[in-house]
């Protein structure tokens, strides 16, 4: 078994011994000029670090017995196992986060080696991605065995804290529209106006996905494998007749990245000096637009999903709604009610 280095080691200055803290440096006197005295005083500050440290070079050397690899295996090839598991624009995802600079920091290190503070030292360099993919592979570790222990229990982890998103607003629509000159890209935003769908969603619809018999469309959403089946009103129709007619609605846009379609939405806002909006944004507007209709909750889960933030967000504080006297709504109610007929005898 590899022997542990101690935290204190001893020395003399003069006839007085003295001791060092082997990783900060800092010295103070054992008060003894007897060697037998001082080796009891440093066998006292050293145990406190010798036996956990002892405890957690068995568990380790148990651990190696089962799996060889666990006392040579990196922070990187977490990353790459965990990734090996994802698929499609998921995968991109975890592809795309496991290049974030923050990460260099432990990328060669062996996780079983690892510290808290090296972790906090990552997040604290960088973003909320960090923070977010950072624990899911550290939560993997942890289930696949690789680590003895959680490094970080889960309520210690710091608060993931995301930038407030904001909906895009009707001018700001009409204006990156009015500007579009591609009639596809144009007729995409409009689509995402009208369903407030993902991008990923809307640029993968089909004509399949139209239903006219029951002026329905239909999709999957590819982010939580949730259905969709939104009602198709006037102007929703007008824009999808004017589509292609078989295939995919938007040809081009299928096959461009995700973040590709971003970010040639984010240099139309530039160019129009729209700031702080996304084609997400787009999701959070159909949510407030819902709610100021005073369009039912589960109605707008149905549309957005039931995990959607932007509808928890919208019809929980955002979007105002004039709230009608129950005077009016019941005599509104009593109008709309058709008394029967009496029957005629034969």
């Amino acid at each position: 078994m590899k022997k542990m280095k101690s935290m204190y080691r001893k020395f003399r200055r003069g006839n007085v011994w003295y001791c060092q803290n082997n990783k900060t440096g800092v010295q103070e006197s054992l008060k003894t000029k007897d060697r037998t005295e001082a080796n009891r005083l440093l066998d006292i500050k050293n145990d406190p670090f010798l036996i956990p440290a002892f405890h957690l070079q068995i568990a380790r050397t148990h651990m190696q017995m089962g799996n060889p690899e666990i006392n040579n295996r990196t922070w990187q090839q977490v990353f790459d196992a965990l990734v090996r598991t994802k698929e499609g624009t998921n995968r991109v995802r975890y592809e795309r986060a496991a290049k974030d600079k923050a990460l260099d920091e432990i990328r060669k290190a062996v996780v079983v080696e690892t510290t808290p503070e090296a972790l906090f030292d990552v997040m604290a360099k960088g973003t909320v991605c960090t923070n977010v993919y950072l624990r899911r592979w550290h939560n993997f570790a942890v289930d696949m065995n690789w680590l003895v222990l959680p490094l970080i229990p889960k309520g210690r982890w710091p608060t993931v804290k995301h930038e407030e998103k904001r909906a895009i607003t009707w001018d700001e629509h009409k204006c990156i529209v009015e500007r579009e000159k591609n009639p596809e890209r144009k007729a995409f935003y409009e689509l995402c106006w009208h369903i407030g769908a993902s991008q990923s969603d809307v640029a993968n619809l089909k004509v399949d996905n139209i239903d006219w018999k029951n002026r329905t469309l239909n999709f999957v959403r590819k982010k939580t494998k949730e259905h969709v089946h939104m009602s198709i009103g006037p102007e929703l129709e007008k824009l999808l007749r004017a589509l292609p007619q078989s295939g995919l609605l938007f040809p081009y846009l299928a096959g461009v990245r995700e973040c590709d379609r971003a970010t040639e939405f984010k240099q139309r806002c530039k160019g129009l000096g729209i700031s702080e909006v996304t084609l997400h944004c787009y999701r959070y507007a159909w949510a407030e637009r819902a709610r100021e209709a005073g369009y039912p909750e589960r109605f707008a889960q149905e549309a957005l999903g039931h995990g959607s933030k932007a509808v928890h967000r919208a019809y929980a504080k955002k979007a105002l709604v004039k709230v009608p006297s129950l005077e009016e709504w019941e005599k509104e109610m009593r109008e709309k009610v058709v008394p029967l007929q009496p029957a005629i005898a034969a």
